[in-house]
């Protein structure tokens, strides 16, 4: 190492020493908190109690001068409530990229409010056409059903004749898998008819979001 070099590390050294042993000693100096207590009153002090480790507090040098800022610990209920927040706030988030998407849906597929009608329609007719099957079903299987009540009628425990024999196996179980097909096709023939109601209040809010789109 030269003279120059040697010349230069010790300006260097002179300078950040300095700092470095203030640096320390502010870190050695004993801390003043200020906080606000459950009456609202300003404290001061070394040390947090216990009852106000929950508490925002300023930190002080020597002078009573605001040199940082300590949050407090967070409660279970403050959590909670931010949690609370932060999922609505999620929740309003997703909303807006939902809207934003279909907005650009409705605007890349369609040229027209004629085009969402027509597809409209043919959707709704197809569903249309599912109820119109699954009613011939119903009123089929509930002819069978009834024709077999009919035969069961002369059998116990349908008949009220105490010589009357007990119904067949093979009756019981037709009865049986025709009444349970009936409870089927009836909750498949209200789900169709809520799709179809669904499908054209959908397709009547894209027209109406569609031309205010076209209008902006």
């Amino acid at each position: 190492m030269n003279g120059k070099t040697i010349a230069i590390f010790v300006a260097l050294a002179g300078l950040v020493l300095p700092e470095a042993t203030a640096f320390a000693q502010s870190q050695q100096q004993p801390r003043l908190y200020r906080w606000v207590d459950k009456d609202g009153i300003v404290r001061y002090g070394d040390r947090i109690p216990p009852e106000y480790a929950n508490v925002d507090r300023d930190v002080l040098n020597e002078q009573a001068v605001t040199v940082g800022f300590e949050e407090g610990e967070i409660t279970p209920e403050e959590q909670a409530e931010i949690d609370r927040k932060k999922a609505i706030a999620d929740a309003e988030q997703l909303a807006r990229d939902n809207a934003a998407r279909r907005d650009r849906m409705l605007l890349e597929t369609y040229i027209a409010v004629a085009d969402i009608e027509d597809l409209r329609d043919r959707r709704l007719e197809l569903l249309s056409s599912q109820i119109k099957v699954t009613e011939l079903y119903l009123t089929n299987l509930r002819k069978r059903l009834s024709g077999l009540e009919h035969e069961a009628s002369v059998y116990r425990p349908y008949s009220n004749k105490e010589a009357a024999p007990p119904i067949p196996e093979d009756l019981s179980r037709d009865m049986q898998r025709a009444s349970a097909s009936i409870t089927l096709y009836e909750q498949t023939l209200e789900r169709t008819r809520n799709d179809q109601i669904a499908l054209n209040s959908a397709f009547e809010q894209d027209i109406i979001r569609f031309g205010e789109l076209k209008r902006l």
